[in-house]
């Protein structure tokens, strides 16, 4: 009787601590549907100031779309460059302007082109961070410069600081 209770002390006091040490455990940031919606709403908006027509593309750290818009009259290449630079600013965890120009005055870095399908180093691509941890990227395609696409990133990553 004496060896049953024991073991029964011994699992609660193991439940126990398995249960304190989950509650404790610090929870991941990561990009919810609303956030990646507003960011992508603030960076349409930005590019529809402007005058500008483009596709806005939003994706989490796995690079999987959470948020992508085409405003009208958007060309239908848009889509596709809007995701791949989001893509590629999440997985590569940098601006796509940044990895441009790397890529550009390495010719060993040049393979970063072919590294992957869904990898476009053109600017417009930023990563997503919060608490300094990349949760994504967003990706803008389709205004007459890759500058004008970054400015509209931007503005999206900006409607983040806002919200706080």
């Amino acid at each position: 009787m004496y060896k049953i209770k024991l073991r029964f002390l011994f699992i609660l006091l193991l439940s126990g601590f398995s249960i304190t040490a989950y509650a404790i455990q610090e929870q991941k940031p990561f990009l919810s549907l609303s956030l990646a919606n507003k960011i992508v709403t603030a960076a349409m908006q930005q590019c529809e100031r402007d005058g500008f027509q483009v596709s806005v593309a939003v994706v989490d750290k796995s690079g999987v779309i959470r948020a992508q818009v085409r405003m009208d009259n958007a060309g239908a290449h848009t889509i596709e460059s809007s995701f791949r630079k989001a893509y590629t600013s999440a997985s590569l965890k940098l601006p796509t302007s940044k990895l441009a120009q790397i890529a550009a005055k390495d010719s060993e870095l040049q393979g970063l082109h072919h590294m992957a399908n869904n990898i476009l180093l053109l600017g417009g691509g930023l990563p997503i961070k919060i608490n300094g941890e990349v949760v994504g990227g967003i990706g803008v395609g389709g205004a007459p410069g890759t500058s004008f696409d970054e400015t509209c990133a931007e503005a999206g990553l900006k409607s983040m600081q806002e919200s706080k």
